[in-house]
């Protein structure tokens, strides 16, 4: 399992309740802004059974998945992390 990078996440949702990424912000303070997203669809379960939606991004014209993990422990509202993995 690669090493994640948890981050801030500014995001808007529309009426339907569908939630869209528009910026990150590092542990360090900086923030990108969400450029184009390009596609969002579920990813596969971890093994320790959390579920995780998959967004491909574009920050700084750089193509990066951003990925948010759900809190299985929740089931009366969504509530989880944003992540990235951390490159090799």
């Amino acid at each position: 399992m690669a090493d994640r990078i948890y981050l801030k996440v500014i995001a808007d949702f529309d009426i339907t309740g569908y939630m869209r990424p528009r910026a990150v912000t590092w542990k360090d303070g900086r923030m990108f802004r969400i450029e184009e997203l390009r596609e969002h669809r579920s990813a596969a379960t971890s093994v320790n059974g959390i579920q995780r939606d998959c967004y491909t991004v574009v920050i700084k014209g750089q193509v990066r998945r951003l990925y948010f993990e759900k809190d299985p422990s929740n089931f009366t509202i969504t509530v989880g992390r944003w992540y990235v993995e951390k490159e090799a």
